[in-house]
């Protein structure tokens, strides 16, 4: 347990320290500004495509991290933060960035699978041997649980982890009444809504907080195979929603840096075999079928809905749902 919480301290440090590192003399310097429980994978990423590209060019190229939730992420680059390159986990987030002109409105369209190189999914981690017998979404609306889950107002996997069961609700009771009703119940038992994710897994871990943390695979698997299987495992419900993870260059910084050749070489690379090795190493889905068959056993067979299929898309449900004064805002109040 303590190995872990360093861990996740040394990573929250080393996040805030990236934006104050210096460029090389030499080479170029970028900037990705991402989300929370992307870290690790684009730590690994990053040494891979620095190698790619000085073999390619025989340049240096220095990659600077951000990490935060997802909506604060864009509101930094809104506000801005010089990022080169954005690698969100929803569309939303990107899509405020085009219509502010800094990235362009055709992003999804750029790079294969719309833009999207890997995918995750929403999933339940509970303490070990699951005292509170949890095992699908119906549990999470029980009287007296405690479900830790981000903010969807602010977090690309709390607004996952909402639709997530407003789909399970919607597909089992026929309606979006008993929907709504359902998703009430559940963040009814939510003590407190961490800004991301990382921070809600803290609460979960660390402060101790809860029967269950809702969180992207990635994050429990990583926790439950890589740090510590003595006290939490995994609990993969009847049916989930398909997390993809966009990426897009920041069209109106590079063209102002100069940089765009080696940001869109960057996204470009998230692509090849060897990165989509390393997003499967760090249990995120990869999009080439065969790097998926190759790491097939990693994870569970899950029956995934898309949030075009049940929402109507991106930004249907965004209005409908986590706008001021949509869905989410009539059936939570804060404190119960």
């Amino acid at each position: 347990m303590v190995s872990l919480i360093k861990w996740f301290a040394s990573l929250n440090l080393a996040a805030g320290m990236a934006l104050a590192m210096p460029s090389y003399a030499e080479g170029t310097a970028i900037l990705n500004v991402s989300y929370d429980a992307s870290r690790e994978f684009y730590h690994d990423y990053n040494l891979a495509f620095s190698r790619f590209w000085q073999a390619k060019t025989s340049q240096t190229v220095t990659i600077q991290q951000s990490h935060g939730a997802a909506s604060l992420q864009v509101r930094k680059v809104l506000d801005g933060l010089e990022a080169d390159v954005v690698t969100m986990n929803q569309q939303t987030d990107i899509e405020l960035l085009a219509a502010s002109g800094l990235v362009d409105s055709n992003w999804r369209h750029r790079l294969p699978y719309n833009s999207a190189p890997y995918a995750s999914t929403i999933v339940f981690l509970v303490r070990k041997g699951n005292p509170k017998a949890i095992h699908d979404w119906d549990d999470l609306a029980r009287p007296n649980l405690q479900v830790i889950v981000p903010h969807p107002k602010t977090s690309g996997t709390g607004r996952y982890s909402y639709l997530a069961a407003w789909g399970y609700a919607q597909r089992k009771y026929g309606s979006e009444p008993q929907a709504q009703d359902f998703v009430a119940r559940l963040f009814g038992n939510a003590p407190i809504l961490n800004t991301g994710s990382r921070a809600a897994t803290l609460t979960f871990i660390q402060r101790n907080i809860g029967d269950v943390l809702l969180t992207f695979e990635s994050e429990v698997l990583l926790i439950t195979r890589e740090f510590n299987a003595a006290d939490f495992e995994v609990v993969t419900p009847s049916v989930s929603i398909l997390a993809e993870a966009p990426v897009a260059v920041v069209d109106a910084v590079v063209d102002k840096k100069g940089t765009r050749q080696v940001a869109e070489a960057y996204l470009d690379y998230l692509f090849s075999p060897e990165a989509q090795r390393i997003a499967a190493v760090h249990y995120f889905r990869p999009q080439l079928p065969a790097i998926a068959a190759e790491y097939a056993e990693r994870f569970a067979p899950l029956d995934l809905f898309t949030v075009d299929e049940l929402f109507g898309g991106w930004q249907r449900a965004q209005q409908t749902h986590f706008a001021d004064g949509g869905t989410f805002d009539r059936i939570y109040s804060p404190g119960g």
